[in-house]
């Protein structure tokens, strides 16, 4: 009886595409994964997602790999209307945040906004406090009156609640003061907002959220042309930083 002529096997040279196939992958979606649980800026992020469906489009394809291309496109898509829909929470979460203390600012401090010598207005920087310098100090003075005390107190316990960086900024007029104690309005805006500070602390506000600045004359609310004009440059602003906004870094309102 005849045997059987053994079957000659043929290597598949090509056995190793399946492999690199799987490899990259799950490379691809490694990435995907890595990228999409990091915070990023979502204008960068759009501009990598359509590089990468540029470079795909660019690729001369064959059936599977449109197929592949197309999938990586969808991934993409979803991938981004993901991370549009978070971040459109987390602004609205911060909104709110910043509304509630704009809100809890303003009761405590009702009396001074009727009688105009205190302004909250919520801005992109944060909560913005403009008080009145005749309200807070006697002319050429960085001591606080008593009759803030409790009023700054108050303003302690609602900042108390928060973990926001806070900026007090001390502006003076163009009148120039020339004393022992202060040589030039520089001297006498910073004691003015460290005074600020020094209460704020005394009262409840973690020391390294604060920071002090005096600018002088040079930030004016509106032009020092008259004694009502130079009355209103004449003030503290407490600014509660909002979440988005780093501390020193100027956005405009």
């Amino acid at each position: 009886m005849a045997r059987r002529a053994k079957r000659i096997e043929h290597d598949n040279h090509d056995r190793w595409l399946v492999s690199y196939a799987d490899f990259i992958t799950l490379l691809f979606a490694f990435f995907v994964v890595m990228y999409s649980i990091s915070s990023v800026n979502e204008e960068k992020y759009k501009t990598f997602g359509n590089s990468l469906s540029t470079a795909f489009a660019k690729q001369p394809v064959s059936a599977s790999t449109g197929v592949v291309a197309n999938q990586q496109d969808q991934t993409l898509k979803a991938l981004v209307d993901m991370r549009t829909v978070r971040l459109g929470e987390q602004q609205r979460k911060v909104q709110e945040r910043m509304k509630n203390l704009t809100s809890g600012l303003s009761q405590v401090m009702a009396p001074l906004i009727k009688q105009r010598t205190v302004n909250i207005n919520q801005t992109k920087r944060g909560v913005v406090i403009d008080i009145s310098a005749s309200t807070l100090f006697r002319t050429g003075e960085a001591t606080l009156q008593p009759g803030m005390s409790d009023v700054l107190r108050q303003v302690a316990t609602v900042l108390g609640k928060e973990e926001l960086p806070i900026e007090v900024e001390g502006h003076s007029d163009d009148i120039p003061i020339a004393t022992a104690q202060f040589p030039s309005n520089w001297e006498l805006s910073s004691a003015r907002a460290s005074s600020v500070v020094r209460m704020l602390i005394d009262n409840g506000v973690p020391a390294k959220r604060l920071a002090v600045v005096g600018l002088a004359s040079n930030q004016p609310l509106v032009p020092n042309d008259s004694s009502e004009n130079r009355a209103r440059n004449r003030r503290v602003t407490i600014t509660i930083m909002s979440p988005n906004v780093e501390r020193g870094v100027g956005i405009e309102e």
